[in-house]
């Protein structure tokens, strides 16, 4: 990992408006990606920080709808949806959910062309690579097929389901500040940080050290604290449980809303960006338009509204 010090001042002559020297910024904390290392007859086994918050989360999210199906007061006519030998037994159907949709989707929305050339780099997942959006339809679909297997309510293994996402999301997004990847757009703004890694620092008008928004943050934030917190005190609080879809059309709308603001200062991926498009947008008319983040944020927010107004109409 490449090391920058931007603790010292450095003087320049006189530039044009177009190219910037930034000083004020936050050093990235000096932590490894890895949590530590083995190596066992010249293999290396390393547990990485990004691993274990998908392990983390992935127990916490199950913890938590195990606790709501065991405090009958939550669900309507005191019923859970499923018992807790069911929810064992569904997690592993949305851990395969997870894994295979993260990856397909990422292989479909962000790199397609790449990945049909060269096939085989698809299951490479150790190499990186997954779309959230891509691991929420894999969700749906596991989730949806397990329900219809054992013939449960829908919409309320949905609200379940989504109850548990956010701590996934809050330990996923801080996993990726701690590998340096998925970084904001370049900023004068005194919490930007200097990311150590080559492609972080090549900012067009930029001379020196480059900050970027640590958007990763923003998201850990909005989706897995505020979020989460919101549908934590509304199914303990507000028998949000007791109307099917409230709790998952609040998560899909409340997780749409936040990842569409926070793309305005997330950095595209690389593949998006050209000299006639620095902004990355995948789709635009006239100069304007929307990110693939963005476009993919749009359905989720629609679908997410649908439920929600759904549930108002009805007793």
């Amino acid at each position: 990992m490449v090391s920058l010090d931007v603790s010292r001042k450095v003087d320049f002559p006189a530039m044009s408006g177009s190219i910037k020297l930034m000083i004020a910024m936050l050093p990235f904390p000096d932590i490894s990606p890895e949590i530590f290392t083995i190596t066992v007859f010249g293999f290396h086994f390393a547990l990485r920080w990004y691993a274990l918050a998908y392990i983390v989360g992935i127990l916490l999210g199950w913890r938590l709808a195990s606790l709501s199906v065991r405090t009958p007061r939550l669900w309507k006519d005191e019923k859970p949806v499923m018992t807790p030998a069911q929810i064992e037994d569904l997690l592993f159907w949305v851990i395969l959910g997870v894994i295979l949709g993260g990856r397909f989707g990422y292989v479909l929305f962000y790199q397609p062309a790449y990945y049909l050339s060269n096939p085989l780099q698809i299951l490479k997942l150790w190499e990186g690579g997954m779309s959230f959006h891509g691991g929420a339809i894999g969700v749906i679909i596991a989730a949806f097929l397990y329900t219809v297997r054992h013939n449960l309510p829908k919409l309320s293994t949905g609200d379940m389901v989504c109850l548990g996402l956010a701590p996934g999301l809050l330990l996923g997004r801080i996993a990726n500040f701690i590998n340096a990847e998925l970084w904001g757009r370049q900023t004068d703004l005194p919490w930007g940080v200097a990311f150590p890694t080559e492609a972080a620092q090549v900012c067009p008008t930029v001379v020196g050290i480059c900050a970027r928004h640590p958007s990763q943050l923003y998201e850990a934030i909005l989706e897995g604290l505020v979020l989460g917190g919101l549908l934590i005190w509304m199914a303990w609080r507000r028998g949000a449980l007791k109307r099917e879809g409230l709790i998952c059309g609040t998560f899909l709308a409340g997780y749409g809303i936040a990842r569409f603001m926070v793309e305005f200062v997330r950095q595209p991926d690389a593949q998006f960006i050209t000299v006639g498009n620095p902004l990355g947008l995948a789709w635009q008319i006239g100069g304007y338009g929307l990110t693939m983040g963005q476009i993919l944020c749009v359905p989720m927010i629609a679908v997410g509204l649908f439920l929600i107004l759904r549930t108002r109409s009805r007793p």
